[in-house]
């Protein structure tokens, strides 16, 4: 996808319009469409915007916020915290400011369970956590720098299906559960050497959109 000034603001200004209607009509074409006419576009401006469609409207969608995420990080004084601390707040930053768009949030990750979604899953949530852990002031470029990564995905994945379906006050039963995932990853002591077993206190998340399409079909059913 190409990206000039330009089209990420007309880009913008659709989803912007499109996101009430996500909610009726799901991420689809016809969503988009309906946003293009509310910010009083034409259809053929969808085809420009997003030249593969719904996918790379849903994927925009999911880099701005993670753009959102990264200012605001870059404005706190992660300095000041301990690294477990930097992390919790980056998660929580994504998550609050997603808060808005909760049930959009919820219907893309189903719609980024379908096949032939993977790879923009898969590359959406590694571009999350890179930006937690850039703004968090990783630069390794070892083997730990796969291992955060893969362990913040895990972390991030399972805390986001968490909070999807908390109706806590201020969502601080989310908030406990993410503080106890990161404990999970901070009681190992070396991660480079007990890689696997580390694995298996947390969920993969390559199986991240499996699950939540099983878990969400179940609920449908």
């Amino acid at each position: 996808m190409i990206r000039t000034p330009e089209m990420d603001a007309l880009r913008d200004k659709i989803l912007d319009a499109a996101l009430p209607h996500v909610t009726f009509d799901g991420w689809s074409r016809r969503t988009l469409v309906e946003g293009a006419r509310s910010a009083g576009l034409q259809p053929e401006d969808v085809d420009i915007a997003f030249t593969r469609g719904v996918r790379g409207a849903v994927e925009h969608w999911l880099r701005r916020a993670d753009e959102a995420m990264a200012s605001s990080l870059e404005a706190a004084d992660l300095d000041a915290m301990r690294i477990r601390d930097r992390i919790a707040f980056g998660v929580r930053t994504r998550l609050e400011q997603a808060e808005p768009n909760r049930e959009a949030v919820r219907l893309a990750l189903g719609y980024l369970a379908l096949p032939g979604n993977a790879r923009i899953a898969a590359r959406s949530l590694y571009r999350t956590v890179d930006a937690i852990w850039w703004a968090c002031g990783d630069r390794s470029t070892d083997f730990n720098f796969y291992s955060k990564r893969g362990l913040l995905a895990a972390v991030y994945s399972s805390t986001l299906l968490y909070w999807l379906d908390d109706s806590s006050e201020g969502h601080a039963d989310s908030w406990a559960f993410l503080d106890r995932r990161i404990a999970d990853v901070m009681r190992i002591p070396k991660i480079k050497g007990r890689w696997r077993e580390l694995r298996g206190k947390l969920p993969s998340p390559l199986r991240f959109m499996r699950a939540y399409r099983t878990a969400r079909g179940a609920a449908a059913g």
